[in-house]
């Protein structure tokens, strides 16, 4: 094998270990936190949302988020709470309320 190709070969082993090693620490970072949705630090908050989108739809996890949304600063992170809210609203069946400029 040529040394170009062995160069070539350990550098795409190198870069595909490191993408491997930053997913592991995104999940363990997201599975860390994932309770703390009102956390004064933006990622924790980001990551708790993730965990609140693959729960199971509840009425005490909409009225959580409502509470989040009426209480988040960032524009992002109500958006996905709003987009949360709004799936788990339809799983259980439960007339959409939006928090902030629309009835509560």
């Amino acid at each position: 094998m040529k040394k170009s190709t062995k160069v070539l070969v350990a550098t795409v082993l190198a870069a595909a270990a490191a993408g491997a090693l930053a997913v592991y620490i995104m999940r363990r970072q997201i599975h860390l936190h994932r309770r703390d949705l009102f956390s004064p630090r933006p990622f924790r908050r980001l990551a708790a949302l993730g965990h609140m989108g693959n729960e199971p739809a509840s009425v005490d996890a909409i009225r959580l988020l409502r509470d989040f949304v009426a209480w988040e600063p960032r524009r992002h992170l109500r958006a996905r709470a709003q987009a949360i809210i709004e799936r788990m609203t339809s799983e259980v069946g439960a007339p959409p309320v939006e928090v902030g400029g629309g009835t509560a």
